[in-house]
């Protein structure tokens, strides 16, 4: 094997889709910027214990590890940059009120998702900490859909769930770990037959309950089948209240997938999936995490969402080439202010090597600059 290739679905970016990239994640911190959310970038490499707060299993797997040799500890690589937000807020700022923080960086897997997806995503994503109430659950879902149209998608489709049902309906059951995972398998699977195999051991309510949670999934109308499934538990009750709410103030049309587990392990609350039918995955998942910043020891009400920048722009026509503007290299002192000038303005001026024509994919040259009695003007570069 040669020593350039690369690893399994790790890959280089060409000009033409890092500026696409590079465009994009302006577009969406911009967006988050305008909501009053302030940027923070943290580090790409930290301790284990840190990384992984919270986050269940599955990021552990997915986590590339190290040794530190300075302090022989074990380092991870970040899989995802939630649990770092919450490091900062709890330690860094340790604000009393409300803090709004978006981010975006790499971070790597272990495996990737499928078949054609990158270990590499560029992950970007917003965080509201401090306010329990509905009200920020309400932000971060507009300030993701923001993100989403500002990338020009408005063919999606919004999903919301809530993380407390399963946890709700099997609290004080005495089940197993391995009766748990199997539920939530047949739940994400959407599996009738495993879920009724599941209920045949449980009480005749709770059976009936967990089957209906299977096809919980539709319109607004499956709120008002959810609230006659599950009047038996008041606090089931309440997430479906608060979904309902939130269904209601977005300001776009939602649909409803009580059984919907995906995602990280750390939500605590309501949740939010966006789609799009190019996508097998959500293009962007978000909610609330209150449990997230427990093992900083400052557990703070938070509620955010993340997306991959990569997947949003393989979903997007490439925008045509920058217009620009070719020169010829030379010491004419006019020459060189005229371009100092237009590049001052904004302009993109490309200059001509001795020998060399200009070989580039990003940017197309539809003027020149031409020298007519003794003025270095600007022409079409057609007409000459």
């Amino acid at each position: 094997m040669t020593a350039w290739v690369l690893p399994d679905h790790i890959a280089d970016v060409l000009p033409s889709e890092a500026r696409h990239i590079e465009e994009l994640r302006r577009r969406c911190l911009d967006t988050a910027r305008v909501f009053g959310y302030e940027l923070v970038i943290p580090p790409l490499i930290e301790h284990i214990e840190s990384l992984l707060s919270g986050t269940g299993s599955l990021l552990d797997l997915q986590t590339f590890k190290m040794v530190d040799q300075l302090s022989g500890r074990t380092l991870g690589l970040r899989v995802d940059t939630t649990p770092q937000v919450a490091r900062i807020d709890a330690h860094l700022l340790n604000r009393a009120g409300v803090t709004r923080l978006c981010y975006c960086g790499p971070t790597l897997h272990t495996r990737a998702p499928g078949p054609y997806a990158t270990r590499e995503p560029l992950q970007l994503g917003a965080e509201i900490y401090g306010h329990a109430g509905l009200e920020a659950d309400l932000e971060i879902l507009q300030l993701a859909l923001q993100c989403v149209q500002a990338s020009g998608i408005d063919n999606f489709h919004v999903d919301l769930s809530d993380a407390r049902i399963l946890p709700a309906l099997l609290n004080g059951q005495g089940l197993t770990a391995q009766q748990h995972e199997a539920i939530a398998k047949a739940l994400t699977l959407k599996d009738l037959s495993a879920m009724r195999e599941l209920g045949s051991a449980l009480s005749p309510e709770l059976g009936l309950a967990l089957s209906e949670l299977v096809h919980l999934y539709g319109g607004l109308e499956v709120l008002d089948r959810a609230e006659l499934a599950f009047k038996a538990w008041p606090e089931v009750l309440s997430a479906l209240s608060q979904l309902r709410w939130l269904a209601f103030h977005v300001g776009h049309t939602v649909s409803i997938d009580l059984a919907d587990l995906r995602g990280a392990a750390y939500y605590s609350g309501p949740r939010f999936s966006v789609f799009v039918p190019e996508a097998s995955d959500a293009l962007v998942r978000g909610g609330r995490y209150d449990e997230v910043g427990a093992l900083f020891g400052r557990k703070r009400p938070a509620a955010g969402f993340s997306l991959d920048i990569k997947a949003m722009v393989s979903l997007i026509a490439r925008p045509a080439p920058q217009a620009a503007i070719r020169a010829p290299w030379g010491e004419d002192a006019g020459l060189r202010q005229t371009i100092t000038q237009l590049r001052a303005q904004g302009h993109t001026v490309v200059c001509m090597l001795p020998g060399h024509d200009s070989e580039v994919d990003e940017f197309h040259c539809d003027r020149q600059l031409v020298l007519l009695e003794g003025q270095w003007t600007l022409q079409p570069l057609d007409s000459h």
